[in-house]
């Protein structure tokens, strides 16, 4: 079932069109990310869902419903916000509770839903203590608390994570997907890095210059992504103009662009047996470089041509700046636009 449809939306500020046309819909209990640079219109889109910015055209639904005009606090919809938002003046029950007593609830039900929600984000003991008492990373948990505990339809998360620290992101990223299958809230997640995108979802958008580039499941677009820009964005390709790839494969091509994924590229310090099925390179490496357990080498072809190759980290398959090496990848893995 759509829970949430845009149908040719777009917003406008004067006479200037920040979100182009779009048309998508997101399903119930479905976790969609939006994904792209600063300025693309990701928290502009996330804010016409929240009823926070006015829709210039189109029609936005919730539920088969028309909403471009229902108030924020009548969508059933919470917003966990970069900034935390929390009052500074109110204790965590307090800040939890805020939105409750909007919806005016009995005493009884409101400590029944944030003790629960206190669980749910191990904040138990933490009650008391003012906002300037807690670390970044409690913030965040008690700012996920006051939204979930309204128990709302659509979960809007826009930026949250990007004023933590790696390991706790990442701790918080799994509290956030837990808490999302189990109580099976749409969610919807605004982010610019790409690996949390993946994490994060069930369907990506990925955004540029207020319009969709490309949609799909983290693996589609991931390994199959349909525009320059979104093969830039994503997994780090290797990016060849047409003229480059034939210079270095002497093989004709129509594309004006090809990717292929440093993952995509093997290296040997041997020549290797060649198959009609592969390409088949040789060069040296120029440069190095270790993110966590990923090895990545930069390897300039006899061509003139660099290529980033990435590899698992094995101290059996170690190369020295300036060693000759012999590369090849499958044709099947390189991308023409």
């Amino acid at each position: 079932m759509k829970n949430i449809e845009f149908k040719a939306v777009k917003k406008k500020y004067d006479e200037t069109t920040v979100i182009q046309e779009l048309n998508f819909s997101i399903k119930e209990g479905e976790r969609l990310v939006l994904l792209g640079p600063s300025g693309c219109g990701k928290t502009t889109t996330l804010r016409m869902i929240a009823g926070l910015e006015e829709i210039s055209e189109g029609q936005l639904l919730m539920g088969g419903t028309v909403v471009n005009s229902v108030a924020p606090g009548k969508r059933n919809i919470a917003m966990v916000f970069q900034n935390y938002a929390l009052f500074p003046h109110l204790s965590v029950w307090e800040n939890i509770t805020f939105g409750l007593k909007i919806q005016k609830l009995t005493e009884q039900e409101m400590a029944k839903r944030v003790k629960e929600a206190l669980e749910i984000l191990n904040l138990t003991g933490y009650e008391n203590r003012k906002p300037k008492e807690l670390s970044g990373g409690q913030k965040q948990r008690v700012a996920l608390a006051r939204a979930i505990v309204t128990e709302p339809k659509v979960l809007l998360l826009d930026e949250p994570l990007s004023a933590i620290d790696a390991l706790l992101r990442k701790n918080l990223q799994k509290q956030i997907r837990r808490i999302q299958k189990a109580l099976h809230i749409t969610t919807i997640f605004v982010t610019h890095d790409q690996d949390e995108a993946m994490l994060m979802s069930d369907v990506i958008h990925v955004m540029a210059a207020g319009k969709i580039e490309q949609s799909g499941t983290p693996t589609e677009i991931y390994t199959h992504p349909k525009t320059h820009f979104v093969a830039s964005f994503i997994g780090n390709y290797n990016l060849l103009s047409g003229s480059e790839f034939e210079k270095l494969t002497r093989i004709k091509t129509q594309a004006s662009q090809i990717a292929i994924r440093p993952e995509a590229i093997e290296y040997f310090k041997e020549p290797q047996p060649e198959t009609d099925e592969h390409l088949y390179f040789k060069g040296k490496v120029i440069d190095e470089t270790i993110s966590g357990n990923i090895l990545s080498y930069v390897i300039e072809t006899e061509q003139g041509v660099a290529l980033r190759a990435d590899h698992l980290y094995r101290t059996f398959n170690l190369l020295d700046k300036g060693e000759l090496v012999f590369m090849k990848v499958e044709k099947r893995n390189i991308l023409e636009f």
